[in-house]
């Protein structure tokens, strides 16, 4: 019954996409000394927000449709373009947008509560 409503839809969404985001950061990191690594990031969470609206959008593992892109950071001399600089601040983000997803879930909790008396 409550897995209907869509704000929690709203943040298990927002903390998957997060979750996805800090995976891919960890991968950048991982590849930062790796000679013509290309650094990658997760689209943006309104596109992932429009994919999931549309028909036959999860897969069957029931995962989320992130998509990953290019980062579009500066090559250095070996063809890497990991920036360890960036990828903190991403995953920084990432660790805030996961924070936010549970703070809207908890609130959704306790306005639920409060509705039924509890």
């Amino acid at each position: 019954m409550f897995d209907r409503l869509e704000i929690f839809a709203l943040a298990n969404a927002r903390a998957q996409h997060s979750a996805a985001r800090q995976a891919v950061v960890a991968q950048n990191i991982a590849n930062a000394d790796t000679p013509g690594y290309r650094a990658r990031d997760v689209s943006d969470f309104m596109d992932t927000w429009r994919r999931l609206q549309s028909p036959q959008t999860r897969d069957a593992d029931g995962a989320l449709p992130v998509g990953v892109i290019d980062a579009g950071t500066p090559a250095s001399p070996n063809g890497n373009t990991v920036s360890l600089e960036l990828e903190m601040l991403r995953g920084i983000e990432a660790q805030r947008a996961h924070s936010r997803a549970l703070q809207i879930y908890g609130s959704a909790m306790s306005i639920l509560r409060t509705s039924i008396g509890r």
